[in-house]
């Protein structure tokens, strides 16, 4: 039964409702410092934690319940006589609730302007100490580190006269320990980040020491194959924009190919821009993580006939998804072929109804965000490789034209959209385009020039013309071969890093064939 709580939160966000709930159901209050204070302001009689101790908070605060007045009020078990004669006979009473949340240690080390002196600081010491204490013992202690608890945890203690069941106790300790754990590593990481120099603005981007967290999502039926289990884990910090915010509308549930999939659909189309202002409605068409098809317009509607010009058959199951919302007309569009997965900000009234009817069709809609991922993480045997984002995106003033013959307005606008196309397609990658559209998407291949032969067969087979196409490749021509693929199948211009050992060769190959190439000095290997 919760008769006493204490109460100590750096976010005080519905603390003071939360009390005064604890004081109506007859619970005494015992609180630190701020907390402290603002529920005295707040009319709720309230017994500071250094009446209780003996003890004035001290050391500017880093003191104050490390004391066994708190501790042993605890960790002793109601069950055990022992326990309960030992609290006794030291005039500690019982804590049976504990409600805490840590200094800010993330936000702050998040700070361009926090100093190494604020982030040492805003190690809390106490406050885990607590939260551990408490959540060990949660057989007879409710401990809270959320405001979005406090509703149920109150609804829980209402129902049956201030008891909390063991159900809830042990899952709140388990929330604890995920909690602590990731605050230790986020410590951690923030440490080893600044090797012998202890000034805050030259942090390492990769952490002596990496300590990574996740919340489960969902487990799947199975992984890549049926014999592969899996779960799908987001990231414990939000990251706005991302797939891991996803809300499903309807739908099988997602499986572990479906959100690889997805994840590429939707980084991708956000590239196209994300508002109305802001670059033009996008379709782009996943398959086995590459795009098949992928297009821009003056709709929604007009982006998706586009993009399933390039490769119907590869379509077929695949996951779609737009940089606008999914409004009618598209979907009735959509609705007639198979697709697996249907991704937009938004859909209409109009775009429900009529997905309404293919309840096995997944729609998920996701805010879109300029933000991405901080880092790229990818499991070896062993260890992890870890990287930046590969969030560059190369702008015409960047662009170095090589060739005698200049591209024309149009072809540099065809070239630029190849080139964001490519940077989302398995190397070695190949990209025909024009008007707006992919035309041919060779990928994944070993050979550039293989990729160059697929590309164009994937437009013949799609009854496709490459002739005035542009051509993006994610990486530079090792030989003329590949570039003569390619203008051999129509392409009048070409965009590519630039960075071989026989570059000359190939500039020269393509003035030989009067193509307008033009260097990006980026590369986008995707592996």
């Amino acid at each position: 039964m919760i008769r006493t709580a204490l109460l100590s939160v750096s976010d005080k966000s519905g603390i003071v409702p939360f009390a005064k709930s604890l004081h109506d159901c007859g619970v005494k209050l015992i609180s630190t410092g701020g907390t402290a204070k603002l529920l005295a302001e707040n009319g709720l009689p309230v017994v500071e934690v250094s009446e209780i101790t003996g003890f004035p908070e001290m050391l500017d605060g880093r003191v104050k319940t490390l004391h066994p007045m708190v501790h042993g009020g605890l960790l002793a078990r109601r069950d055990y006589p022992e326990h309960m004669a030992a609290i006794k006979e030291h005039g500690i009473g019982a804590i049976d609730m504990l409600v805490i949340n840590l200094y800010p240690f993330q936000k702050t080390v998040a700070q361009e302007e926090c100093s190494f002196e604020d982030a040492i600081e805003n190690i809390d010491i106490g406050g885990p100490a607590m939260l551990r204490a408490a959540a060990k013992n949660h057989k007879d202690v409710t401990v809270l580190i959320s405001p979005t608890d406090y509703d149920a945890v109150l609804a829980e203690m209402r129902a049956n006269k201030n008891e909390v069941s063991f159900a809830t106790n042990f899952k709140l300790a388990k929330k604890v320990y995920a909690h602590t754990a990731q605050y230790d590593g986020a410590i951690a990481n923030y440490l080893s980040s600044l090797g012998d120099n202890l000034e805050h603005t030259t942090r390492s981007e990769y952490p002596q020491t990496l300590h990574l967290a996740f919340d489960k999502v969902q487990e799947m039926r199975y992984g890549e194959n049926p014999h592969q289990s899996a779960a799908f884990y987001k990231d414990t910090q939000l990251v706005p924009g991302a797939l891991a915010n996803y809300r499903q509308l309807q739908g099988k549930e997602l499986s572990y190919n479906n959100i690889a999939d997805a994840d590429a659909a939707w980084e991708c189309v956000k590239s196209f821009g994300n508002t109305v202002t802001s670059g033009q409605p996008a379709c782009v068409i996943i398959k086995h993580a590459n795009p098949c098809g992928v297009a821009v317009a003056n709709s929604a509607l007009e982006a998706y006939q586009k993009a399933f010009k390039t490769d119907s058959t590869s379509a077929f199951g695949g996951i779609i998804a737009f940089n606008r919302p999914c409004d009618g007309a598209t979907a009735e569009a959509v609705s007639k072929q198979f697709v697996e997965v249907l991704i937009a900000p938004a859909f209409s009234p109009e775009a429900l109804a009529i997905f309404a009817s293919k309840q096995n069709v997944r729609l998920l809609e996701i805010e879109l965000a300029e933000t991405i991922n901080p880092q790229d993480i990818k499991r070896v045997g062993g260890g992890l490789l870890v990287q930046s984002p590969d969030a560059k995106n190369v702008l015409p003033s960047e662009l170095r034209v090589v060739t005698k013959r200049q591209p024309t307005p149009k072809e540099m606008e065809d070239l630029m959209f190849a080139w964001r196309v490519a940077k989302y397609v398995k190397s070695n990658a190949i990209v025909f385009c024009g008007d707006g559209m992919t035309l041919g998407v060779g990928a994944g291949q070993m050979s550039r020039i293989d990729s160059a032969r697929i590309a164009s067969i994937k437009a013949q087979n799609a009854g496709l013309t490459l002739q005035n196409s542009a051509v993006a490749s994610d990486a530079f021509f090792p030989f003329r071969d590949g570039l003569d693929v390619v203008v051999d199948a129509g392409a009048t211009c070409v965009i590519q890093p630039g960075g071989s050992m026989r570059d000359d060769e190939v500039v020269a190959a393509a003035d030989e064939r009067g193509v307008a190439m033009v260097y990006t000095g980026t590369r986008h290997f995707r592996h």
